[in-house]
């Protein structure tokens, strides 16, 4: 599937997101709740792959990230085990086609997505990754264009 086939896609997940579910993001609801629903609208848009959040497995083993370091302890050499917010894949395989990592527009806290995106792709194979922010509450009325809150990761190496 093609670069531009896949961002087609995941904005007319989004657009559907806003129509649908943009009360989710008024009321400010938990960033799974959101991740959940932009899920079911992507399964729409790519029906013959599979849709999950929060997948823990690269095909039966845990997915882990061997270049993805979280600063836990400086001495850990161990991979680690994540659960990216949303991917498109085939269950069972290795054929990862999309990861992405969500954000609400309000999140204060440290953002290591952009990092663990390039981890995904090079990694886990992932095709593409993309970090998607979701704008909540007043945050919502400032929307533009959809593709200011969809924006590709690149691995370092492309």
């Amino acid at each position: 599937m093609e670069k531009e086939e896949v961002i087609s896609n995941i904005q007319k997940a989004y657009s559907q997101l806003l129509e649908r579910d943009g009360h989710l993001l008024t009321a400010d609801a938990n960033e799974r709740s959101i991740t959940h629903k932009l899920a079911e609208y992507l399964q729409l848009q790519f029906p013959a792959w599979n849709v999950d959040c929060e997948y823990n497995r690269n095909g039966i083993d845990p997915k882990k990230l061997i270049s993805f370091v979280k600063n836990i302890k400086s001495d850990n050499t161990d991979a680690v085990s994540v659960y990216p917010d949303i991917i498109v894949h085939h269950r069972r395989t290795k054929n990862n086609l999309l990861v992405i990592e969500a954000k609400k527009s309000n999140f204060n806290g440290e953002d290591l997505d952009e990092q663990k995106l390039k981890a995904f792709k090079k990694d886990l194979g992932y095709k593409y990754a993309f970090k998607v922010t979701f704008p909540v509450k007043e945050d919502l009325r400032k929307i533009v264009d959809i593709a200011d809150y969809v924006q590709e990761m690149e691995r370092d190496d492309e």
